[in-house]
């Protein structure tokens, strides 16, 4: 059979925000890329997937049997959190401490506001139950679970209408057998509960992090399930083969069986594929030390790249909660394009973090918005409008968005275009100062990095953030709309374990060591054999470690035969330490407290096309509109598809496309790459 006449395979990445659902479709035998967006549906989630089917068959003729491979990034998870509309849960832990939840690490959530408040726990008081029981540190058990006790607890969740029960007991990061035997017990006696223990979801060291990550697990398992289920049940209805894949917080991927039991990990599953994505997008234009800007209808998230890698965290917040497993590192704040502007009793503006999401949507959508919005804003200033936005969906209706800042103009006692500018200078104010404590906190002067925009957002405001911020140099990707989408087709397969040692880095240390790596080797090749993956597994391994005596640890990349040198390995903490604090004691004793593994199976990585043709010549504009910048001027209209690679123009300019519109500010210089990448150099 000639192998031009085989059918195309198809890879599709999907990301679902809080406006659109993105598509990155690749057609494997020509390299060529189709994307998509489709508004969302927030009665029936899911539902725009079967849109984007239909829409990609029948402008890209894609055949969905011939979808070989299928990676879906979802909010279901982060959003039931962050609207608390997550199950009704009860949880059983020791009698004694039934205040480990609310106690928390006692820390104010703002040290330097004296109105900040403790959020509401995601279980209600009453609806935890302590029972007698009790595990010693060292893993010995001194009072088994009092089944009585237990029963009593079950028959009280019940009856206060809980949907499911975590359990959380002291020391099960040692031996998890009192929450097993506790956990079989409501299983036999209320199946109508879910239930979830600790030491399964994450087996981690102290109480609090360890319950609250259960809990967050437990708080968002029902609807995540169902979206998952009902996920699989549409992708069989329209007879895709591919298996359903999800991206994790971690940045990699799993199985959407999986992630029905596992739903914790993909909590940041949206924002850490757009960073993977960004990554890979920054290696193939040379790029290594990245900001990136990540703005959608709600939200704008940022992530450093540093040396051309993803930065990981296990700190991480999810609204008002702290998640402790190991995920990309990123920084939201609620601005996005959809962020409401309102001016408060003092005659102040303000904007975001409520946000008008896709319905109704920004006012110039047509979609019943009455409010004004950034992306109102945009419009009124003259960067949108020239173009129809989200793939033809959405046409800009002017008079709508000007109707809608002039009501917020005339509370203010300023003019349309006045207000319009001043909301989007308060968006990269607000923007700017999220960024400086992220650049603070990792150590970096950002006149280094490069930003790359991406997100419906992210090149509308891009550029003048970098502006504000002293950085030199903007990267504008082909497709800027779907990143995050395109991040589900380049991530790898990625589980992560942990053991917590809690021992002395001494004489004695190699052979516990030694065992726990064992012991995470086979879990990480198990995982990735569940997952299908055949190919060989890259393992890397890490230690959370400190000097005897301080309150935390840090984590310190290891290799394995490090393992059976304790000195090797306090050298390498030692120099961890110093790196970070820039000090180090050579003669303290350290310890080992956790000890980590990551099993990575690689997968196939798309090709892109790149062009072998460049032509450095100006790019011809479309025309020149008005646009007002602190003052009205004419500025240059340019077609992203009409770039080719090497073509130059000046700010200020508009480039509009079929997923975004990239504003270039005055005093710009742009070029573009063999990628079709815009590279910005901004005036020092």
């Amino acid at each position: 059979m000639d192998g031009s006449a085989r059918p195309a395979d198809w890879k599709i990445g999907v990301d679902i925000g809080g406006t659109f659902m993105d598509f990155c479709a690749l057609e494997t035998r020509s390299g060529r890329i189709a994307s998509l967006k489709v508004l969302t549906s927030p009665d029936d989630p899911g539902a725009e997937l079967l849109t984007g089917l239909d829409l990609l068959a029948e402008r890209e003729g894609l055949e969905a049997e011939h979808v070989t491979r299928f990676v879906h990034g979802t909010t279901v998870g982060i959003n039931t959190i962050l609207q608390r509309k997550g199950a009704r849960l009860a949880m059983i832990t020791n009698a004694g401490f039934e205040d480990v939840i609310e106690l928390a690490r006692l820390r104010m959530p703002d040290m330097y506001s004296l109105f900040c408040h403790r959020p509401e726990p995601l279980i209600a008081r009453d609806l935890i139950f302590g029972i007698p029981a009790r595990l010693r540190a060292d893993g010995s058990e001194s009072l088994p679970p009092d089944p009585d006790a237990v029963s009593e607890a079950i028959a009280n969740a019940q009856k206060k209408g809980a949907d499911g029960i975590v359990v959380a007991l002291l020391h099960s990061w040692r031996d998890g057998r009192q929450e097993a035997a506790v956990k079989a017990m409501i299983e036999a006696e209320a199946p109508d509960l879910f239930v979830f223990a600790s030491s399964e979801v994450w087996p981690v060291i102290r109480e609090y992090e360890r319950t609250s990550t259960a809990i967050l697990n437990g708080y968002v398992y029902p609807r995540v399930s169902g979206y998952l289920t009902a996920l699989e049940t549409r992708l069989k209805d329209r007879h895709v083969p591919a298996r359903a894949m999800l991206t994790k917080s971690n940045g990699g991927l799993m199985s959407a069986g999986e992630g029905r039991r596992n739903c914790v990990s993909m909590l940041l599953s949206g924002s850490a594929s757009g960073v993977i994505g960004a990554s890979w997008l920054a290696r193939q234009a040379g790029e290594t030390r990245v900001l990136t800007l990540d703005i959608g209808g709600t939200s704008a998230d940022f992530a450093l790249i540093v040396d051309g890698a993803v930065q990981f965290g296990s700190d991480e917040m999810i609204g008002e909660f702290p998640l402790h497993i190991p995920s990309v590192s990123v920084s939201s704040i609620g601005i996005g394009g959809g962020s409401v502007a309102t001016a408060d009793s003092q005659g102040v503006l303000r904007v975001g973090p409520e946000s008008a999401g896709s319905s109704p949507g920004p006012a110039c959508y047509g979609r019943g918005g009455e409010r004004a919005t950034v992306t109102d804003a945009m419009a009124v200033c003259g960067w949108l409008g020239h173009a129809e936005m989200a793939y033809g969906q959405l046409p800009i209706d002017l008079d709508l968005a000007r109707r809608a800042v002039a009501e917020l103009a005339g509370s203010l006692g300023r003019g349309v275009e006045e207000t319009a500018q001043a909301i989007l200078d308060i968006a990269i104010s607000e923007m700017f100062v999220e960024v400086e404590k992220l650049s603070s906190r990792a150590g970096v002067d950002l006149r280094d990095f490069a930003l790359m925009p991406f997100g419906g957002g992210g090149p509308m405001l891009g550029a003048f953030l970098a502006r504000e911020l002293g950085m030199r140099r903007v990267i504008a990707p082909r497709r800027p709309g779907v990143v995050s989408a395109l991040g589900g087709l380049v991530a790898d397969l990625r589980g992560d374990f942990i053991k917590t040692i809690y021992a002395d880095l001494d004489a004695a240390a190699p052979d516990r060591l030694d065992a726990a790596f064992r012991e995470l080797t086979a879990d990480g090749h198990d995982w990735l054999a569940a997952q299908g993956h055949d190919g060989a597994a890259d393992l890397r391994l890490s230690a959370d470690m400190r000097y005897c005596g301080q309150s935390y640890e840090i984590e310190v990349a290891l290799e394995p035969d490090w393992l059976a040198d304790p000195e090797r390995t306090a050298a390498a903490f030692h120099e961890t330490h110093r790196q970070i604090y820039d000090f180090d004691d050579p003669e303290g004793r350290i310890e080992i407290v956790n000890l980590r593994l990551s099993a990575i199976g690689a997968g196939p990585k798309p090709v892109f096309p790149e062009s072998d043709r460049v032509d450095a010549s100006p790019a011809l504009a479309l025309r020149h509109v008005p646009v007002h910048l602190h003052g009205t001027r004419e500025v240059a209209l340019f077609d992203r598809a009409a770039l080719t690679a090497g073509a130059e123009f000046a700010g200020p300019a508009i480039v509009v496309q079929e997923d975004t519109t990239f504003a270039v500010p005055d005093g710009a210089r742009a070029r573009v790459d063999r990628h079709l990448n815009i590279h910005l150099s901004l005036a020092e």
